[in-house]
C-alpha cells in the first residue's frame, strides 16, 4: 500500500506534465462496389491517452466512427473489423446509380469530418488531445478502378463517375 501512493503520485505528475496527445486520421479509402455499396477503410493514429482510454473501454473509436458515418450518410453502417490503428466499415446504398447510354453513373455523397470534433470534445480527455480529422490522403475508388484523391481535406465533395 505504501508503494501505491508514490506510484500513483508519479502517474498523476506524468499526466500533468506530458505533452498533449493527438488523434490523427492518416488515410481514408472508400471503395465503391458495382451495386453502389462501399467498403470504407480508415487508418488512424491514437495518442497514448486514447490508447489508455481504449484499453480501459472508456473510448471506442470504431463505435464513434461508425456513428459519425451513419450520421453523415443517413444509412446503416456495419463494422467489418477494427484494430488499434484501422477500422473497416461496410455501407449499403452508399452511391446512387443511374443508367445512361454511356454506362452507369455512380454518384457518391459528400462527407464532412468536422462534425466528428463534437464527439471527441465530449470525452473526459478532450482537453488533453489534439485532433486532426482531415485524412492525410483520401481515395474514392470506383468499380472500374478510377480514383479521385484528396489531401488533408476536412470535407469531400459529392462525386460522380460514369463506368462504361
Amino acid at each position: 500500500m505504501r508503494r501505491g501512493i508514490p506510484v500513483a503520485s508519479l502517474l498523476v505528475l506524468a499526466l500533468m506534465a506530458a505533452p498533449a496527445g493527438a488523434f490523427t486520421t492518416d488515410n481514408l479509402l472508400i471503395a465503391v462496389d458495382e451495386d453502389g455499396s462501399a467498403d470504407i477503410t480508415i487508418n488512424y493514429t491514437l495518442s497514448w491517452i486514447e490508447r489508455i482510454a481504449v484499453f480501459f473501454k472508456i473510448a471506442d473509436p470504431e463505435r464513434e466512427l461508425k456513428s459519425a458515418l451513419e450520421d453523415a450518410l443517413g444509412v446503416p453502417v456495419t463494422v467489418v473489423s477494427a484494430e488499434s490503428d484501422v477500422a473497416i466499415f461496410s455501407v449499403q446504398e452508399f452511391a446512387e446509380i443511374d443508367g445512361t447510354d454511356g454506362g452507369r453513373v455512380y454518384s457518391t455523397p459528400g462527407l464532412d469530418f468536422t462534425g466528428a470534433q463534437e464527439v471527441i470534445d465530449g470525452y473526459w480527455f478532450a482537453s488533453l488531445v489534439e485532433t486532426d480529422l482531415s485524412p492525410g490522403l483520401t481515395v474514392v475508388r470506383f468499380p472500374d478502378g478510377h480514383e479521385e484523391t484528396f489531401s488533408d481535406q476536412s470535407a469531400i465533395p459529392p462525386l460522380s463517375h460514369t463506368v462504361p
